[in-house]
């Protein structure tokens, strides 16, 4: 998400503010691990974070020592690693050196068997594990947003075989490096196209308040759902579902096939919203003018009528 929001001209207080972070660690991230040419790269990132995580460090209670005595003693009377760790400071208040962690206890424990403290796992743990089951992963795929999301695999079938209109697929196209961009909406049943002015910033905020303006001004019954990529640009989707009553699934990862309609209607913008050509130049009225334009084209899939035609027709008979 770092990646993608800056990519897309966020500042830095949109970005921590999107993460739940504070800037000041957005911008540590940004200046250490970036590369010099291609930018923020996060696998790169993650590999550096990685490699800086192993200090060559002399664990804690390795050697002998008073800390380590205490620790066994703990042990012994089958206290917990954190009863220990505060009952540490409680029997030694002015000295430093009389501090460790439950965490460091438990990698003594379980990762420095040997030069540890192997001879109490058995005996000194309520638990009575051989081995340690890790709370988190950091090679896990962690989940996407803060909110959860609805998978497209959970969208009802009516959805799936367009036969009740009122659902949508929509997307960003952008323009050079990424700094400009226009959300696009299409109507599943009648493959009807909005587009979504979004004049100088498309970060989360932005794509949801011109979605949720482009939405509600349609009628109550043309609002089912809406489905879109895992972008970051949706990060907001559960104030988006809040204020339109509408549901949004997402798609699996790199399956732009799962909103077809949408894929191809973006193609067909091209011809108006070329690559690598800045988008903040056009306005509302050029977005509109070539909506028109796309919805009043007949449409093979739609037996030669155009989505205006389907539309106004869908309209009239719900």
């Amino acid at each position: 998400m770092i990646r993608d929001l800056s990519r897309a001209g966020s500042s830095l207080r949109t970005i921590a503010l999107t993460l739940q972070r504070s800037p000041s660690t957005i911008s540590r991230e940004l200046h250490r691990t970036s590369d010099p040419l291609l930018g923020y790269l996060p696998h790169g990132a993650d590999r550096q974070a990685a490699a800086r995580r192993a200090r060559p460090k002399t664990a804690k209670l390795t050697g002998e020592s008073k800390l380590r005595d205490y620790v066994q003693a703990g042990l012994g009377l089958e206290w917990s690693p954190e009863q220990i760790s505060h009952r540490l400071v409680t029997d030694h208040p002015d000295d430093q050196e009389m501090r460790v962690s439950p965490e460091t206890i438990y990698q003594a424990l379980y990762l420095q068997a040997r030069g540890g403290l192997k001879r109490e796992i058995q005996a000194a743990l309520r638990t009575g594990r051989a081995r340690r089951h890790p709370h988190n992963n950091s090679a896990e795929r962690r989940p996407r947003f803060a909110d959860p999301m609805i998978m497209i695999s959970e969208r009802p079938p009516e959805i799936e075989d367009r036969a009740i209109p009122g659902h949508w697929e929509g997307d960003l196209i952008t323009g050079t490096l990424n700094q400009s961009a226009i959300a696009t909406l299409v109507e599943r049943t009648s493959r009807y196209v909005m587009l979504v002015h979004l004049p100088t910033d498309h970060g989360a905020e932005a794509v949801r308040d011109g979605l949720v303006t482009a939405m509600t001004a349609l009628p109550a019954h043309l609002r089912g759902s809406l489905t879109w990529d895992q972008g970051s640009e949706m990060a907001a989707h559960k104030s988006f579902t809040m204020a339109t009553d509408m549901n949004v699934y997402f798609c699996d990862p790199a399956s732009p096939w799962q909103r077809g309609s949408n894929e191809n209607t973006n193609g067909l913008l091209r011809q108006y919203f070329p690559k690598s050509t800045d988008l903040s130049v056009y306005g509302p009225e050029d977005l509109e003018l070539v909506a028109q334009k796309l919805n009043g084209r007949p449409r093979k899939t739609l037996g030669w009528e155009t989505p205006a035609e389907r539309l106004r027709a869908l309209l009239l008979t719900t």
